[in-house]
């Protein structure tokens, strides 16, 4: 009977000191997670919290301090899946910092695009601190991007009026007020942004542009010269300070900034990227660099066929396409000529008497035959045209040589052109003393030459 009454008590003083050892022990496992974790040993918060949750599966403590601890690690989905537990669970009355456990798992959700998540979180941040002006700034940044500028300008005028030295906040809005083509107020923000803060790359950029919609584009250079030091904005600003040497009429220096806008880009199918190859292929077709121009769209129709008018584009300078056109699209004016009167002499068999330059092209007057013939016989002239152009030719094209064949006295005229007619220009020519040939007979041409 002793023996059992011993045995007993033993027991009960085993299981006793079971559980004081567990109540002592548990919560000074938990206490320690702060400094393991402040000390950076994140491999032994994450050990100790993850045995606590072994056996305390709804412990907030041990989820809150495993939760960061991965954070710390930058592994930031799994972050994220235990601090939405504490959160699920609840921080009121734990021994958790409510505000910055709220800031930190905001930011995760932005990091892991869950805006929405990210919007609750601030506003619920905003009835803990409603006179944190960095909380009112954070929320307005995440209602742009989701299209709601009313409500994200609320919040920007508010974070301004409680901390209005801030030059982000002032940015925001000037960025916000630019869209909305408000001019005035947009530069009063911008201006405070950059006294505000010193240097502020977002701000520089949309006050460049204000400075270049008022064509005013020496201070507009100068003001997105200040942008290009921004990763962000520094394709941005090279896209525009190109469009402002274009239109100074600098065609050099504006491709020497849409060159350099090109080797920045990182991401190809990014709108920067598609834009900036697309102003580039602008430039060089203006400098008349037709197949520098081609290459840039064809880049930008690789990624993205319906991107501003790059399909169009493409087809109207189709005939570059074609190695043999090449020359007669890019010779220079004496080398044009010689061109032509090889396709008149070598091409049809005529004698070429006179030649010249006129816009868009050349002309040539002939006589037919190579044989000796009369050379005074009107009938025998013909006056040849070609033209580099890529547009379609109508009917005044036709009626010009018409009224000239007329004046000269020759009754037959030839009109080649790279592009093709129009039909209106196609039936006034029928029935009439004059020969139309298409891309396909000047190829033809060019081929029987070669």
């Amino acid at each position: 009977m002793d023996e059992l009454i011993i045995g007993i008590l033993i027991i009960s003083n085993t299981c006793l000191i079971f559980f004081v050892v567990k109540y002592l022990v548990a919560p000074k496992r938990i206490e320690a997670l702060p400094k393991l974790l402040q000390e950076g040993n994140t491999q032994g918060v994450i050990k100790a919290a993850t045995a606590i949750i072994a056996k305390q599966p709804k412990n907030v403590e041990a989820h809150y301090y495993l939760g960061m601890a991965y954070l710390a690690e930058n592994r930031t989905s799994v972050a994220l899946i235990e601090l939405k537990l504490v959160s699920q669970m609840g921080v009121i009355g734990r021994a958790i910092p409510e505000i910055d456990f709220r800031q930190t798992i905001a930011q995760l959700f932005i990091r892991c695009n869950q805006p929405d998540e990210a919007i609750k979180e601030y506003l619920l941040l905003l009835k803990l601190a409603p006179e944190n002006a960095e909380f009112y700034y954070q929320a307005g940044k995440l209602f742009v991007e989701r299209n709601r500028i009313d409500t994200a300008k609320h919040y920007f005028y508010k974070a301004a009026e409680l901390n209005p030295h801030d030059g982000r906040i002032h940015c925001e809005l000037g960025s916000l007020l630019y869209k909305e083509q408000r001019t005035q107020e947009a530069k009063a923000e911008l201006e405070k942004a950059i006294q505000s803060s010193g240097h502020h790359d977002q701000a520089y950029f949309y006050l460049g542009k204000l400075l270049k919609d008022a064509q005013d584009y020496a201070a507009a250079l100068q003001t997105f010269e200040r942008a290009l030091r921004s990763k962000e904005y520094r394709i941005k600003a090279l896209i525009e300070r190109g469009i402002c040497y274009t239109a100074l009429n600098a065609a050099d220096k504006a491709i020497g900034e849409l060159e350099l806008a090109v080797k920045t880009i990182g991401d190809e199918a990014h709108p920067d990227s598609l834009y900036a190859r697309y102003f580039m292929g602008a430039c060089y077709e203006r400098s008349n660099q037709i197949d520098k121009a081609i290459a840039q769209w064809d880049k930008i129709y690789a990624i993205k066929k319906n991107f501003q008018d790059v399909g169009s584009k493409l087809a109207q300078y189709e005939d570059y396409r074609y190695d043999i056109l090449k020359d007669y699209l890019n010779y220079g004016d004496e080398e044009f000529l010689a061109l032509c009167k090889d396709m008149a002499a070598k091409g049809m068999g005529f004698k070429v008497k006179e030649m010249k330059m006129i816009p868009n092209g050349s002309e040539l007057i002939v006589l037919e035959g190579n044989s000796v013939i009369d050379e005074n016989n009107r009938d025998l002239y013909c006056i040849m045209r070609f033209y580099r152009i890529h547009e379609l030719l109508h009917e005044h094209t036709v009626y010009t040589m018409l009224e000239d064949l007329k004046r000269q006295n020759i009754h037959r005229g030839i009109i080649v052109t790279n592009s093709g007619f129009a039909q209106d220009a196609i039936d006034y020519a029928k029935a009439r003393s004059v020969e139309l040939f298409d891309k396909e007979k000047l190829l033809k041409l060019l081929q029987d030459i070669q």
